[in-house]
């Protein structure tokens, strides 16, 4: 029984929920050590869309994927014909 105690004890959620004080993730230590000697310049929420790439239409992409599909659907059948005799 008192091992079983221990392993309650050691794997506590509650108890480990309960801390007062939480040590931040490395990343976060890492980033504010180095926010603290040069801080971040302010972004808007949403960024400018100029560095975004030009945006096609869905139509055309639409048109490729079924025209490879059809093409490639052509293809199968086609060998399965020729196969066939």
């Amino acid at each position: 029984m008192p091992e079983q105690d221990d392993m309650e004890r050691e794997f506590d959620i509650k108890w480990a929920d309960g801390a007062e004080l939480k040590e931040p993730s490395a990343r976060a230590r890492m980033l504010a050590a180095r926010w603290k000697e040069n801080p971040p310049k302010p972004q808007p929420f949403r960024a400018d869309p100029e560095w975004r790439a030009p945006r096609r239409s869905s139509w055309r992409s639409t048109v490729i994927v079924f025209g490879c599909v059809a093409a490639i659907v052509l293809l199968l059948g086609y060998a399965n014909f020729r196969a066939s005799y």
